[in-house]
């Protein structure tokens, strides 16, 4: 579905090497490097793509990072680390109930010390203020055709919500956590084992990286920037049942630069961004072709205004923070759809048990 159908005119190059050594060659163009060349026993420096500053401004080479000021409260909004930990510990480790933190609350306030929360309200809005890597839920309502004939099925009835999340922001979030400093690449790579072969490992060591980012370089003022690419993954068979006749269809995001080790440590590497509707009607209804154009084109429709938010980077760069701590003109690309069959065929439009060709 995303590819571009990228030309192969301008081909993977040949790093230099020898025989005990790995060696990487960087895109000489999308990478936002200091550094060109890498090689396991030694480092040479080639001054090519650089990072700028938060207004996108090329930074000299040898810059250090900006500096950030240290915040008054690092707990904010809470007041200190005790509330902190404690809202940490029964909200995401323990998962406490409301209830039994009601009854906790209560326990705490026969102390001489007052309750720490009131009640579990008062810690889940707490929790809520916090803005650091925060990105909201937002929600839209598919609209209802107001012309409809007067025996249109039910399905076309219903104002369909979709919940997402705001991608850019989220994106944002993961390329400014600091986190995934040591785990994070800037560039795609070519890389060759000491017996010259060349070796996959992260997303940016695929064939598939470099050649979208010959691509995305031959479009204007994209030289120097750090390509972002999606990666996107959902399953039709984990849903979460909603009242009515929907069932909602969970979306998740990743990023291409991060390491596999990072995205499956579960360190925020992967995020929730979406929960897509999915009609249900009557059963006589399943091979009806209407019902199921109405089904892929809200799956498709919903996709869209998920993603419009980072639509204008996709050819523009804007500058974001980088986990190392630098800023750098990124573009956003779509990488890869992590799905089963069916939704493979629901998303290329395809008929399934048809060759696509």
């Amino acid at each position: 579905m995303f590819d571009f159908g990228v030309s192969d005119d301008e081909p993977e190059p040949e790093p230099e090497r020898s025989s005990s050594q790995r060696s990487r060659v960087y895109h000489q163009h999308l990478n936002g490097l200091f550094l060109s060349f890498y090689f396991v026993s030694a480092c040479t420096n080639y001054y090519l793509g650089q990072p700028c500053d938060e207004n996108g401004h090329a930074l000299p080479p040898g810059t250090p990072k900006p500096a950030t000021a240290a915040p008054e409260n690092p707990w904010e909004p809470f007041p200190g680390e005790q509330k902190f930990r404690l809202a940490d510990f029964l909200y995401r480790q323990e998962q406490m109930s409301q209830a039994n933190v009601d009854e906790l609350m209560k326990i705490l306030a026969l102390s001489e010390a007052s309750s720490l929360f009131a009640n579990h309200q008062d810690m889940y809005n707490q929790i809520d203020g916090i803005k650091h890597g925060s990105a909201p839920w937002k929600c839209f309502v598919k609209e209802i055709d107001p012309n409809l004939r007067v025996d249109a099925p039910d399905y076309e009835r219903e104002a369909y919500q979709v919940w997402y999340r705001d991608v850019d922001t989220v994106i944002s979030n993961i390329l400014a956590n600091p986190d995934f400093a040591d785990e994070f690449d800037t560039t795609p790579y070519v890389e060759l084992g000491p017996d010259g072969k060349q070796r996959w490992s992260d997303f940016m060591s695929g064939g598939y990286a470099w050649r979208h980012a010959v691509y995305l370089h031959g479009r204007s003022s994209t030289s120097g920037a750090m390509v972002v690419h999606m990666i996107l993954g959902s399953d039709k068979t984990t849903v979460s049942v909603a009242t009515g006749n929907v069932e909602y269809w969970p979306l998740y995001l990743s990023i291409g630069n991060l390491h596999n080790g990072a995205r499956r440590a579960h360190r925020n590497g992967v995020v929730p961004i979406g929960f897509l509707a999915i009609p249900k009607s009557d059963r006589k209804y399943d091979n009806d072709d209407a019902f199921r154009a109405f089904k892929k084109k809200l799956f498709h429709r919903s996709l869209e205004a998920i993603f419009r938010s980072v639509k204008p980077a996709m050819s523009t760069p804007v500058v974001r923070m980088c986990p190392n701590g630098y800023y750098r003109r990124v573009i956003y690309d779509f990488g890869a759809y992590i799905a089963d069959y069916p939704e493979q065929v629901l998303l290329a439009g395809v008929v399934s048990g048809w060759c696509p060709k």
